[in-house]
């Protein structure tokens, strides 16, 4: 890590450069597609990063207020940042941020270099952030890409929570175990606005994993492993079911999932799947 301080301000900050890269290497973020965000503890700061020092600000264009995030520290990608970029220029891709809610700004603490500012996004990601938080106060990241298979499905199969997540789960074992909650899915909406954020957050009290038909997924969790490895899963099942088509005839069936649950004591969204077995 020695070789990093000088760097980046915190390991995390290196380990998502390094998953942005990958992800631009799987055809997930092209151009400058794709954002993530993180919730940073000044204790992971491993640089001398000065907290209280004059810094640039950058006003908030939009209405949020939030207590649970007020002066928290958030490493967020640049609008405009190329992923396939971000290892070698990680200072002008990505930056690290104090949310200074009650100012309605951002204070800049690192990063965002040539005047950069955060993600058009900016609104999903903060108003997702506090949504989990909310509802589980281990959450760290958001994370949002355009998943080649996961927006393929969605211009093959209507906006429906429970087809969608039917689908997945039947199509490849795993799925149930890694999002037993299944997926959420919001109407199409305009990117980079407040009104789909808000539409994105009220889906983020469920679930961890939420579609934008048309357009890509995000995914919150605890680390960058875990909310990489929800997408990657869910384009896994998307890629297997087009390339099966959706006449394949042996797929998992309900009751099959239901007996995964039952032999696992598996909580399942049973707004999805009633867990008990129907019999013959």
């Amino acid at each position: 890590m020695e070789v990093l301080k000088n760097q980046y301000p915190c390991t995390v900050a290196y380990e998502i450069t390094q998953m942005a890269f990958t992800m631009w290497q799987l055809g997930w973020d092209e151009r400058n597609g794709g954002n993530i965000s993180y919730i940073v503890k000044e204790e992971e700061l491993v640089s001398d990063i000065d907290l209280h020092g004059e810094t640039r600000h950058i006003p908030l264009n939009f209405d949020f207020e939030s207590s649970l995030l007020d002066g928290k520290l958030l490493l967020i990608t640049a609008s405009g940042s190329y992923f396939r970029n971000m290892l070698d220029f990680p200072e002008k891709n990505i930056g690290l941020v104090r949310l200074d809610l009650t100012g309605k700004k951002l204070d800049v603490l690192w990063g965002l270099e040539g005047g950069g500012v955060p993600t058009s996004e900016l609104a999903t990601h903060l108003m997702s952030h506090e949504t989990r938080l909310s509802v589980d106060p281990e959450h760290r990241i958001v994370l949002h890409n355009h998943a080649t298979n996961i927006v393929a499905l969605t211009l093959r199969e209507p906006a429906d929570e429970k087809r969608v997540s039917l689908l997945l789960w039947k199509t490849l074992t795993e799925c149930i175990f890694i999002f037993p909650e299944g997926v959420g899915i919001v109407p199409w909406m305009p990117p980079g606005t407040a009104k789909l954020g808000k539409a994105t957050s009220g889906k983020m009290e469920k679930f961890r994993i939420v579609i934008w038909p048309g357009h890509g997924i995000l995914a919150a969790g605890n680390s960058v492993e875990e909310a990489f490895g929800l997408i990657e899963t869910v384009d896994k099942s998307a890629n297997i079911y087009m390339l099966a088509g959706s006449q394949a005839e042996y797929f998992l069936t309900e009751d099959q999932l239901r007996l995964l649950c039952n032999e696992n004591n598996l909580q399942v969204n049973k707004e999805l799947l009633e867990l008990q077995i129907e019999e013959v």
